[in-house]
């Protein structure tokens, strides 16, 4: 669920593609903006129990009766290193489950639920791998004939057998996409993306961080996407601070380390950033748009590749 408010627009379903919260008029006042919250937080909140029924039924193969279930308190006790990374990205539970053939072969399925799908989405893309084959399945998916992985709704869905072949590598795909399709039918890649221009665009790298963009711990809620052109790659990156005043909050404290004392407003704005290059940026509203290039490159036309962002 996102932590902000944002206008509502004419359909739930929007609510839903779009995966904000509406502060409606109500005409039961602020009970009717709560009713609404509730209604927004359960939306994707699936028990371990729902998981399971949602898993549908493949020839030849059998849904275990047991289930495991793992919070943020002992979630290492099952993915150890890994566990931190999940929490980071609000990590809430996780439910394992499993197909088997008999004792000798099994297909385990691990159900991260998130606070947001923006959250799912940024764990999916954390692990996206340029090695494995990519899929429609859910936002997206991604895998081979041995391990599979997708997003849908708040969840970032992991699925493992203990043997490859391409009859297992089948197999998974169907379960994948069935248990997508019951999480949420709609889903896929967070809004915010058909803001990126699709010029030089890198496939498959767009993503979702939490915070501490390219190393500073305010930079939060960052959307990315890398590019290449003209021989030279970067990155933008889109930030939602919420609000105005969040994003002005934002930029006073990035402009204090770097030490820019020059008074800034809405408009063009370039951060001298002495550990990650000069940075181009756009700040409109509750938005910041910037150009990041990890090899301290000045990027031609920035100006113009992101004024295209603020008005799509």
């Amino acid at each position: 669920m996102s932590k902000n408010f944002y206008r509502c627009k004419k359909s739930m379903n929007i609510i839903r593609k779009k995966q904000y919260i509406c502060a409606l008029k109500s005409p039961l006042g602020d009970l009717g903006v709560w009713v609404l919250l509730l209604w927004s937080s359960s939306l994707f909140a699936q028990t371990p129990q729902e998981l399971k029924s949602y898993l549908p039924q493949v020839s030849d193969w059998k849904i275990s009766e047991e289930i495991e279930v793992f919070n943020s308190e002992n979630l290492y006790t099952r993915i150890d290193g890994a566990a931190p990374l999940f929490i980071e990205n609000n990590f809430r539970e996780m439910t394992s489950m499993e197909y088997d053939q008999g004792e000798d072969l099994y297909i385990t399925i691990q159900a991260y639920r998130h606070a947001s799908p923006e959250d799912a989405f940024g764990m999916y893309a954390s692990e996206r791998s340029s090695g494995l084959n990519f899929y429609k399945i859910g936002g997206e998916a991604q895998g081979d004939d041995q391990n599979f992985y997708f997003f849908a709704g708040n969840m970032y869905v992991k699925m493992s057998a203990n043997e490859g072949s391409e009859s297992i590598g089948e197999t998974m795909r169907a379960i994948a996409k069935g248990f997508a399709e019951k999480i949420d039918p709609n889903a896929d890649y967070p809004a915010v993306f058909a803001d990126f221009p699709a010029e030089g665009k890198v496939p498959y790298t767009q993503s979702y961080i939490t915070s501490n963009y390219i190393g500073h711990e305010f930079l939060k809620h960052v959307y990315t996407c890398n590019y290449e052109r003209n021989g030279k790659k970067f990155q933008l990156f889109k930030i939602d601070a919420g609000t105005k005043e969040d994003a002005e909050s934002v930029l006073n404290q990035y402009f204090k380390f770097t030490k820019q004392t020059a008074p800034f407003t809405e408009g063009k704005l370039l951060i001298k950033d002495r550990y990650n290059g000069n940075i181009p940026c756009v700040w409109k509203g509750q938005y910041i748009i910037g150009i990041y290039s990890e090899a301290g490159e000045d990027i031609k036309n920035s100006d113009e590749i992101l004024n295209s962002m603020l008005h799509n």
